[in-house]
């Protein structure tokens, strides 16, 4: 698949970073010699030194014969003319525009994107993204990831293994055994720094980082299993009041209206008096504090010693770490910390933090799903790339259609989780037949993804 990618800042070098690995065919346009010079050096692409939005820079890119373009530009202005021009001069057939200023979302303008207007078929939004992945992390305490799939019937929930977890040294064909009503599969396991998928006879150990697929209205058992059975939040106080934090309280706030909510407190505290007086406005029955979230003055003000979950989302790395330690040293059972430098992630466990979220992944995941052929429903990238985690449809003429597992010689790189039939969640066993219409949970690592693609694809639209 041959991709044009504009914007070579962090979020441009992670795409292309996860579609050259992939084999895929990049090229990276961005103004800034420096950029390029890094992507071009680090990465196999093509880079450009130009403006995205040219013509010019996007015929020598190959626009002519791209597949797709993903406008990750800084501005917002420039990501929707680059697809403009893409689907106007270039009839580029799939465009992703990252748009950052939500006011072009809203529901009064719900046209703007359509292919009369500005030709974008998906739009994203990093402050957004990384809103809703806090926002599902709360729901499951203990957890550092969740994943929801088929309309949240599915769970793919990350939990770190501890000493007092019940399953440790246990192989995986006993869990099955010990719990044979609970639909729940481990489906991958991070070690160290490497990533696999496990076989029947492996066994966990402490501090492993676990991947479960679990039937999302067994979560609280599944999680028990392994040694998780932390409350829910109740009282929340988010530290930074930008993008992200605004999201964020946003959407707890509509949790809490609209469902039976555990939260009873939610505070948020900004240190610029103008944000902060815009982000009061914005909000129903968020209590917003103007001040240092580092000023123990201030952390007393928010109740910190009351406080069981805190989210450090502020712009700075390091006052988020910061943020983080000082509530944990004021009482604060649990904080959830942004990190968008990948140096800080070695140090995450031995600094106390509970959950370290990287907005590069889920970013990058939300533009990724769109590159899968297939019947690809839904999918997540973790670790850095190194393994997806897919939602896929069983189509009639599919390879998949009417073979048992065990037939599929999904060999030790692809692991099933659970399938979804007819509104119910099944454990795959080596004898389990797909049917068209399944949805199956599938992790795979990064280079057998193609398989699964092509597993899940039927035939006419593999050529």
């Amino acid at each position: 698949m041959k991709v044009i990618v504009c914007g070579a800042g962090q979020v441009g070098f992670n795409i292309a970073k996860h579609l050259a690995h992939q084999q895929n065919d990049v090229t990276v346009i961005d103004r800034s010699h420096d950029l390029i010079r890094k992507i071009s050096e680090s990465l196999d692409v093509q880079g450009i030194v130009g403006h995205a939005s040219d013509p010019e820079m996007l015929d020598r890119a190959g626009a002519s014969d791209a597949d797709m373009i993903v406008a990750v530009t800084w501005s917002d202005e420039v990501n929707m003319i680059a697809c403009q021009v893409a689907h106007s001069l270039f009839s580029v057939p799939r465009k992703v525009a990252r748009i950052r200023n939500r006011a072009y979302m809203k529901p009064t303008w719900g046209d703007l994107f359509s292919r009369d207007h500005l030709p974008i078929d998906v739009v994203i939004s990093p402050e957004h993204e990384v809103a809703e992945a806090l926002a599902r992390r709360l729901k499951v305490p203990g957890g550092f990831n969740m994943i929801p799939f088929a309309d949240d019937t599915v769970r793919v929930i990350g939990l770190h293994l501890n000493e007092d977890c019940p399953v440790v040294d246990t192989p995986l064909r006993q869990l099955t055994e010990l719990f044979p009503n609970l639909n729940t599969n481990v489906v991958a396991v991070e070690r160290g720094d490497s990533v696999f998928i496990p076989q029947r006879d492996d066994q966990l150990q402490v501090d492993d980082n676990i991947y479960i697929a679990v039937e999302s209205a067994t979560t609280e058992r599944a999680m028990s299993v392994f040694g998780h059975e932390e409350q829910s939040a109740q009282r929340i106080v988010i530290v930074g009041g930008g993008n992200v934090g605004l999201a964020l309280a946003r959407k707890l706030e509509q949790i809490i209206e609209q469902t039976a909510s555990t939260i009873t407190s939610l505070k948020l505290i900004e240190n610029n008096a103008d944000r902060a007086h815009v982000i009061a406005e914005k909000l129903s029955s968020t209590v917003v504090i103007n001040g240092d979230a580092l000023n123990r003055d201030i952390l007393k003000e928010a109740n910190i010693e009351q406080t069981d979950t805190v989210v450090a989302v502020a712009d700075d790395d390091e006052v988020n770490i910061l943020a983080s330690l000082l509530a944990k040293q004021n009482g604060c059972s649990r904080v959830l910390t942004l990190l968008t430098n990948p140096i800080y992630n070695s140090l995450v466990g031995s600094l106390g933090i509970d959950v370290a979220l990287d907005p590069r992944e889920s970013t990058v995941s939300s533009i990724v799903r769109h590159l899968r052929r297939g019947r690809i429903r839904d999918l997540y990238s973790i670790r850095d790339g190194q393994a997806e985690i897919i939602e896929a449809e069983v189509l009639e003429g599919s390879d998949a259609a009417g073979k048992m597992i065990g037939a599929l010689r999904l060999k030790g790189d692809i692991r099933i989780g659970l399938i979804i039939r007819d509104g119910q969640v099944k454990m795959p066993l080596g004898d389990t037949l797909l049917r068209p219409g399944d949805h199956v949970i599938v992790m795979a690592l990064s280079h057998a993804v193609k398989r699964i693609e092509h597993l899940f694809s039927a035939r006419a639209d593999i050529f």
